[in-house]
């Protein structure tokens, strides 16, 4: 499961579009091309309501950063936007540009409402309290929690027992229970909707949303999250490398991720599992040389010849083309279950001989730790690469430990 989050205007639209009966809500997500002289011609509702304006980029606590506009009419948000759009502005130690609104309808209420769900291993937790806001953590206290253990239906949960006596407790469990299915249904893995607010007549209105995907089940959700793109996250440059791998991901059966955190770091890798890739990063980091990591991903899922390719040229495109300092290259996994390592190790040596001559250049040395299905065959020829292209590459099989070859990579560094 790779946890992704969305926009807050996607995230709404999702939940409105499978909860109709509960829900009416209208919103426009303003983009760099947005022309917004012209938007109240393509939603006509922007002249008819008082209306709310915040930025949608992946980042929270807008209000206590004087980041939203709230009961304003359309020439108002219009001067907003332009006041603060292509604007640098800094939430914590976090800076980037803003360059995503989300513009809705200003829904005037008394009383606002807390509902999260997290997807756990063992189960999931729907958070709900009649006291939501911007402190909902100060009076966490009032909270209540539902755990719905895994594979278990929600209809066996007595929620109506857990819900204190409320004016509006039928719609409020009405609610939960929608949205829960929601959740289920589309993989949400994190949900939380602080505040919503009931309408006099019983719509529920979502007025602060904030989502995570299971990344994962893109497959199986494509026409529902209607073809969605995952937005980088707030502060974070995005390469056009990592989209490639994202494509490649997204239309392969097997995993293929990549994250630059450093394109001038000096140590680099091809690395194989979730689990085992950040093992390595961790134990990178406990060594001293964290800042020093270039980039972060894996390939796992038995990848092809051709998709193991790109994947290893890619990263070795990255890499070289600074090596005016030493660097290293670590191409590793645990034991592979069904991923065959003759396979991918070809793909891999492929991209080795195509930048052979650059890596000479960079002096770079290559440690190579890997094991599971045709090991023997794959770590041969990772050593007659070695020998053939004339460089400094070190192997080891099964026989030694996941992390050992992290001390013997960081001795290669100056």
């Amino acid at each position: 499961m790779a946890r992704q989050k969305i926009r807050e205007y996607e995230a709404k639209r999702m939940i409105v579009e499978n909860i109709p009966m509960l829900l009416k809500q209208n919103a426009v997500l303003v983009t760099p091309e947005t022309n917004l002289d012209t938007l109240p011609q393509q939603h006509l509702w922007l002249h008819e309501n008082k209306l709310v304006v915040k930025p949608d980029q992946l980042f929270g606590k807008r209000k206590k950063h004087n980041l939203v506009l709230v009961n304003a009419a359309f020439p108002q948000v219009q001067e907003f936007i332009t006041q603060h759009r292509n604007k640098e502005i800094t939430i914590g130690k976090t800076t980037d540009t803003l360059t995503h609104f989300i513009i809705e309808p200003f829904i005037p209420h008394e009383e606002e409402y807390y509902i999260s769900i997290v997807s756990q291993r063992d189960n999931d937790i729907i958070y709900y309290s009649p006291e939501g806001g911007i402190n909902i953590e100060e009076n966490w206290e009032n909270v209540i929690a539902i755990e719905i253990p895994t594979l278990t239906s929600m209809d066996t949960i007595d929620i109506n027992q857990k819900i204190p006596p409320h004016k509006n407790k039928e719609i409020i469990i009405t609610f939960i229970k929608s949205l829960y299915h929601v959740f289920l249904d589309l993989d949400f893995t994190y949900l939380e909707v602080n505040p919503f607010a009931i309408g006099e007549n019983g719509t529920i209105h979502l007025l602060d949303t904030v989502a995570y995907l299971d990344s994962c089940a893109f497959f199986k959700n494509e026409q529902q999250w209607n073809n969605l793109a995952f937005p980088k996250e707030f502060g974070k440059k995005e390469f056009p490398e990592e989209q490639y791998i994202a494509e490649l991901d997204k239309n392969s059966g097997a995993s293929l991720k990549l994250t630059i955190l450093n394109p001038n770091g000096r140590i680099w890798n091809i690395l194989s599992g979730g689990g085992a890739s950040i093992i390595f990063m961790d134990t990178i980091v406990q060594h001293g040389y964290g800042l020093e990591i270039a980039n972060y991903g894996e390939y796992s899922g038995n990848p092809s010849e051709e998709e193991s390719y790109q994947y290893a040229k890619t990263i070795l495109d990255l890499m070289t083309r600074d090596v005016s300092q030493k660097k290293v290259l670590i191409i590793a996994g645990a034991i592979a279950n069904f991923t065959d390592i003759e396979k991918t190790f070809r793909g891999i040596v492929k991209a080795l001989r195509e930048y052979a001559s650059q890596l000479r250049q960079g002096n770079i040395s290559i440690f190579v730790r890997r094991g599971g299905p045709n090991d023997k065959k794959g770590l041969a020829l990772m050593e007659e690469a070695g020998k053939e292209l004339q460089l400094p590459i070190q192997v080891y099989g099964p026989d030694v430990p996941l992390v050992d070859i992290i001390p013997k990579a960081l001795e290669a560094l100056p």
